[in-house]
């Protein structure tokens, strides 16, 4: 970059150029093969200053301020057209290391000892508490049951059983259907 003086003494670096390997009519023809209408929106606005358009016209075709032209600039010059699709935002990382999933998906295969463990199944705030102890990683009841799931774990109850249930007066108060079906006659039409 070579700086140029404004008024007064300023200095003012000169705008970052783009690569040679490219012509505004690619752009343009990249921009109509784009399937994200905010890659074409960029391969637009870099046309432009292809074309000899000044920073502020692109970022007027744009929609945006030149802070982001220059980064579109940046990301098109170190990537190519790639470089200007949108992409997914990473996220924050696991709480969670590989070593801690091999040691969570083993302590629940083996399930809960009651007289080790204080519980005799499973809970998402049992297992929280269980990898706090073990790991001192804090984890919410939400992304463990998140973690869990890409684990190929699912949460299984057992269907409850009240205690004064009969099975044999269950038996009784099934409806039954009568073994066969006999049709009315049919009643003669009067003349």
């Amino acid at each position: 970059m070579i700086p140029f003086r404004l008024r007064m003494g300023e200095i003012m670096a000169a705008a970052v150029g783009l690569r040679q390997d490219y012509t505004a009519q690619d752009l343009r023809q990249s921009a109509k093969r784009a399937r994200d209408a905010g890659h074409a929106r960029r391969l637009l606005a870099l046309a432009d200053i292809y074309d000899g358009g000044s920073r502020g016209d692109a970022a007027r075709v744009g929609g945006v301020g030149l802070q982001t032209v220059r980064d579109w600039v940046l990301r098109f010059n170190s990537k190519g057209s790639d470089g200007l699709v949108s992409g997914k935002a990473p996220g924050q990382p696991s709480k969670l290391n590989d070593g801690q999933r091999q040691a969570l998906a083993a302590i629940i295969d083996s399930g809960p000892i009651p007289a080790v463990h204080g519980v005799v199944r499973w809970r998402l705030v049992d297992l929280a508490q269980w990898l706090w102890e073990e790991f001192r990683v804090s984890i919410s009841k939400q992304t463990l049951s998140r973690e869990l799931r890409a684990m190929k774990f699912r949460k299984l109850s057992a269907r409850p059983r009240h205690h004064a249930q009969d099975a044999e007066e269950q038996e009784a108060f099934k409806k039954t259907l009568p073994p066969a079906w006999k049709r009315s006659r049919r009643r003669r039409a009067s003349r």
